[in-house]
């Protein structure tokens, strides 16, 4: 079996093969984040022998994706995380219009219309039970017009084959795909689930912390310590001082704060009689009779650390603010389903540490590999087509180029013009 081409000087490892030998051929426990979205299942016809999404029923390609994902879970770290975006779909039969046909008369590569055989049907093979008679194995049939429910059935069965499903994430789409559909809302977003190997992972959310809703800075903003406040909460039977807004740290409770450190007090928030029977026991700490990965802590969540003004990545945003709004993003070359950039920029950010290696086990036109060297990461791309491996490669190196090297590139180079990226005749 062949090794990888490796490139820009070692950064990326591109294997050219099936994805399940490939991955086999890989070093376990070598990869920390996994970012992919594999072929949706009958989709599109790539022309290649041996691809994935053409499996005749929804369940054979889910028993294809299972196997795929369990040699995913060899090859990452029981400290990574695995990234996975898939768009749904609706059982119909071909339409007689080939994606291929869509873009080359609009450049629109966000069509998912052809479909190279017909979903409708049983979602497993049938078995013969009896004469004229069939049994589903598994039960389950696609009528024409249900939506398939394909990335929510490839979560549970990932689930049920011992991955962890951690989130499941909403990717909105600004720039959808335009249906002539009467009798439904149109389709505006895809899935992208966070699947981990292990209970606990490497996240690092501060990397993706977002910015604090305006009405949120505006109530962090008040002077709370001058406010007269309200004695109408608990139904007017507040006994212990007036209920004011809730708002950032107070200028109090941060000097109470100060003091019990000086004291080495656990608490900055002083109450009476409480506080002082705690300090008294502080050898004796809730942390210390507490789950180990708790010891030395009062405050488990560490939310008292995180500075206002901020707050952590959600898997949706409600109005007005958007959900993971992230515009599909056209690519003019032969390549139909390209990833977004900042999609997979959230993802790496979120899910692999800086210098550690990012695999995209579905290559395809190498956006996780280029995503991946832009924030200092190393990457893996594992592509089946030679045609994609070959523009992959391409586009991730044209991504590193000066301005120089990317007009020369760009520009018509003569037979045996030289080395890649020298002037045509300056050869020796």
């Amino acid at each position: 079996m062949s090794a990888p081409e490796l490139f820009l000087d070692g950064r990326v490892a591109l294997w050219r093969g099936d994805v399940r030998e490939m991955l086999a051929a890989m070093e376990p426990d070598s990869v920390d984040c996994v970012v992919t979205s594999p072929p949706y299942w009958g989709l599109r016809d790539y022309g290649v022998a041996g691809q994935i999404g053409l499996e005749p029923t929804l369940g054979e390609h889910l028993d294809v994706m299972v196997e795929v994902f369990r040699l995913v879970r060899r090859v990452l770290k029981p400290s990574g995380t695995c990234w996975v975006n898939y768009g749904d779909c609706y059982a119909t039969s071909p339409n007689g219009r080939s994606a291929a046909d869509v873009k080359a008369a609009g450049k629109d590569d966000r069509t998912f219309r052809d479909k190279p055989f017909s979903t409708i049907g049983a979602i497993r093979a049938r078995s013969n039970v009896g004469e004229g008679q069939h049994h589903d194995r598994h039960g389950g049939v696609l009528k024409p017009k249900d939506l398939c429910m394909v990335p929510n059935r490839l979560a549970i069965a990932l689930q049920d084959d011992g991955w962890w499903v951690r989130s499941e994430i909403v990717w909105a789409k600004p720039n959808p795909m335009p249906e002539s559909i009467r009798d439904r809302p149109a389709t505006a977003h895809e899935k992208v689930f966070l699947l981990t190997k292990s209970e606990r992972y490497w996240y690092d959310a501060m990397a993706v912390r977002q910015g604090a809703s305006p009405a949120s800075l505006q109530r962090w903003a008040q002077d709370i310590e001058n406010q007269e406040g309200s004695y109408r909460a608990n139904g007017g039977r507040k006994t212990n001082g007036t209920m004011k807004a809730v708002g950032g740290r107070r200028a109090k409770q941060a000097e109470t704060a100060a003091a019990a450190a000086a004291v080495g007090a656990s608490s900055g928030r002083r109450m009476a009689g409480f506080n002082e029977r705690w300090d008294g026991a502080e050898k004796k700490r809730a942390s210390d009779v507490a789950d180990p990965r708790h010891a030395g802590h009062i405050n488990h969540t560490g939310i008292e650390g995180v500075e206002r003004g901020s707050r952590n990545l959600r898997n949706y945003e409600p109005a007005p603010l958007t959900v993971w709004p992230v515009a599909t993003k056209p690519f003019g070359e032969a390549h139909f389903a390209t990833f977004p950039p900042e999609l997979a920029e959230r993802c790496i950010l979120a899910g692999c540490p800086r210098g550690s290696l990012v695999l995209d086990p579905f290559g395809g036109a190498g956006t996780t590999a280029m995503v991946a060297l832009r924030h200092g990461r190393r990457a893996a791309l594992i592509e089946l087509n030679q045609d994609y491996a070959g523009m992959a490669r391409r586009r991730i190196e044209r991504d590193w180029m000066g301005p120089e090297q990317r007009a020369l590139a760009k520009a018509p180079v003569a037979v045996n013009a030289g080395p890649l990226f020298e002037l045509p005749g300056a050869a020796e």
